[in-house]
């Protein structure tokens, strides 16, 4: 893998296409701002919710987000109905893929803790420089340090849960132009208990440690850096028949920029590396031991540029090039020194990717833009013939693909072209109409493609990726009418998404778990309304999604059912309250045929309660009462549960009655 980049990056750094990060910033309707907004390597303000186990918890507050829960950790976000491989997260900027075949570090896992990130949810094409959204994008923008005329500043925060601990924290020396930042934390649970009193297999231990530093010249050319290291030991999973005793994640970023004429050019690269274990018998009781080594390799490059020619114009055109290994083998016996299945057959994705688009204003109340982007995408299994199992049970991941489908061919080349166009027009002084069409298009994942886990015994329990699989293709409009006047903001919003050669995972006529191409609609409505008088606030947010299969004139499985929230919200003098009242329907439209959804799912209920207080200049106390009156409940999207010591659960369900408390220290 690393040999193989070295070449492809030089070739394009010596051909000298570069763009800039951009995207088209949602504004206010009565703010005469500018088109662009960049955000990526930008400083934000730190996320809020500092007591969350897992940052990704806080995208639960936006309606169009559900999230799978497995176990106490790796929460997996699902946006309008679509999860996994559709909804792609992006680390400032950066991709990290997860290391588990069965998704027990989704990328969101890769979230600090110690340096909560501002978290923003995309649903539409309103840019490509990261590739194009199919499902959604999930972007992480970690805040840099603000010194405010000192030379030092930084935080400790530390706390815990009836069931839990944590601390963390970060200190940084320098100025506005050049500076240094150590930041680390430590955090862990026991298994929790829901609503009903049974215990939930959710335990963990999770550490991490980052060094970050920037700087820039009075010519405005900048330099910024990351090394971060984390480590996950003996995380339980309820929704799984393995643990997970081993997860280790090293990241490497750079990025370099300076102005360029009327604009600016911009370089990052990045490398990440994952290992992870699981097994049956590290954390649990087994009666025949299993275990599963994994890995995965990323490496990237992004050369952008961005210029804004006048007033009414901005464009941007750059490439990119990202490379993936991964490679997971089973094992079991007495000894666990025989192959079981190769999982991941030492796979490799190389993707080469060109954009360009533009941004013009019409005139003071209209706004256009558009863009195109290209991906080569080539994908090959070097291990699909290695052997596993003995005598006359043998196979390897190449006699499976042929047993289930017929193909001998691992190799794999795509050639997809996306695009699209959005307009928003301000027809009144408090209300903007925003429509963007988009054609997307996405290749199948490395799992969709080429899993092969196999099981001579019990057809049931074998797993078998496609290399024959189409790209995705999504046809996508979306119209939102935001506004806003007099202390209110709202955003209706109506979408449909066409989807040829949808990659549905379902099971076949032996119940083998297998992956097809079919075509399927999504459609959906969103609904946000919001007031605030400085102290007061509320806000009321709903969803609803409906997929369908059109091949089989079904329900697509795991659709979230209508969901709702609202929030009342109170502050003054650095105090904060806030009432969150979260509320799902039931979901009937299930497709139990395909394995993925475990059954229909109850509507539920759920009050949140939390709160934060300046004790001092430089401390402050959070807190909050999730799952206010002890409801036992599960997101209609979370995992079977599977733990054979309360088999009464359907999903894995939510924690009952849960205390956080934190106290904050800045300077």
């Amino acid at each position: 893998m690393t040999a193989r980049i070295g070449p492809r990056v030089l070739a394009i750094g010596a051909a000298g296409i570069v763009a800039a990060p951009l995207m088209v910033c949602a504004q206010g309707v009565d703010e005469p701002l500018p088109l662009i907004r960049i955000t990526e390597g930008q400083r934000s303000e730190e996320a809020a919710r500092i007591l969350a186990s897992e940052p990704v918890e806080r995208l639960s507050t936006n309606p169009s987000v559900s999230l799978s829960r497995m176990g106490g950790r790796g929460l997996e976000p699902v946006v309008r109905g679509q999860s996994q491989e559709r909804v792609d997260v992006l680390l400032d900027g950066i991709r990290v893929e997860g290391a588990c075949p069965n998704r027990m570090d989704p990328p969101t896992s890769r979230l600090s803790v110690a340096l909560a990130p501002l978290l923003e949810v995309r649903t539409d094409n309103q840019t490509l420089r990261w590739g194009p959204i199919t499902g959604g994008q999930v972007i992480a923008t970690t805040a840099a340090p603000t010194f405010k005329g000192a030379s030092a500043t930084g935080h400790l925060t530390a706390g815990g849960t009836g069931n839990g601990k944590l601390i963390n924290g970060s200190a940084a020396v320098g100025s506005d132009s050049i500076w240094l930042r150590v930041a680390g934390g430590y955090d862990e649970a026991d298994d929790y208990e829901d609503g009903d009193g049974r215990e939930v297999r959710s335990a963990y231990k999770n550490s991490e440690a980052r060094l970050d530093s920037a700087w820039k010249a009075d010519n405005g050319f900048y330099i910024k850096g990351l090394v971060s290291w984390q480590e996950e030991r003996d995380v339980k999973y309820a929704g799984s028949g393995m643990d997970a005793p081993k997860t280790d994640t090293d990241i490497l970023r750079l990025e370099l920029g300076a102005p360029v004429v009327n604009g600016e050019w911009n370089l990052l690269t990045w490398q990440a590396d994952v290992e992870h274990i699981m097994d049956n018998f590290s954390l649990r009781e087994s009666m025949m031991n299993m275990l599963t080594a994994s890995e995965t390799e990323t490496r990237g490059l992004r050369l952008t540029l961005d210029q804004s020619p006048d007033a009414i114009t901005d464009w941007a055109i750059g490439a990119d090039i990202e490379t993936n290994n991964w490679h997971a083998e089973r094992f079991g016996g007495a000894n666990l020194d025989v192959l079981t299945s190769v999982l991941w057959p030492d796979v490799d994705r190389d993707r080469f990717g060109l954009f360009a688009e533009r941004f013009y204003r019409v005139t003071p109340e209209l706004k256009l833009g558009g863009g195109v982007r290209y991906d080569r995408v080539e994908m090959s299994a070097a291990a699909a013939g290695k052997v596993f199992g003995s005598g006359m049970m043998a196979m390897s991941a190449a006699d499976a693909y042929q047993t289930i489908y017929g193909t001998t061919n691992t190799d794999v080349a795509d050639d997809n072209v996306s695009g699209f166009v959005s307009s928003d027009w301000r027809f009144s002084p408090i209300q903007s109409l925003v429509v963007t069409a988009s054609h997307s298009v996405r290749s199948p994942g490395v799992t969709e493609r080429y899993i092969a886990s196999w099981n001579n015994m019990d057809p049931a329990r074998r797993w078998v990726g496609n290399p024959a699989l189409d790209p995705e293709t999504h046809h996508k409009l979306e119209l939102a009418m935001p506004g806003q006047s007099n202390g209110w903001h709202w955003r209706p919003a109506v979408w449909v998404d066409q989807v040829d050669d949808f990659v549905l995972r379902t099971r076949n006529a032996d119940q083998v778990s297998v992956y097809r191409n079919i075509d399927a609609r999504l459609m959906g409505v969103e609904g946000q309304l919001g007031w605030s008088s400085g102290t007061w606030s509320t806000n009321s947010s709903l969803a609803s999604v409906r997929g369908e299969n059109r091949d089989d004139n079904k329900p697509l499985p795991q659709i979230p059912p209508v969901q709702f929230i609202q929030t009342l919200g109170w502050q003054h003098r650095g105090h904060a309250l806030e009432l969150e009242w979260v509320l799902a329907r039931r979901q009937d439209r299930v497709d139990l045929e395909s394995g993925q959804d475990p059954g229909t799912s109850l509507g539920y209920g759920v009050l949140n309660l939390s709160g934060s207080h300046p004790l001092a200049d430089y401390l402050s106390v959070s807190w909050a009462v999730d799952n206010l009156f002890d409801n036992t409940w599960a997101p209609h999207v979370s995992r079977a549960n599977t733990d054979p010591f309360h088999p009464e659960a359907v999903r894995v369900n939510e924690p009952g009655r849960t205390l956080r408390a934190a106290l904050i220290a800045r300077w």
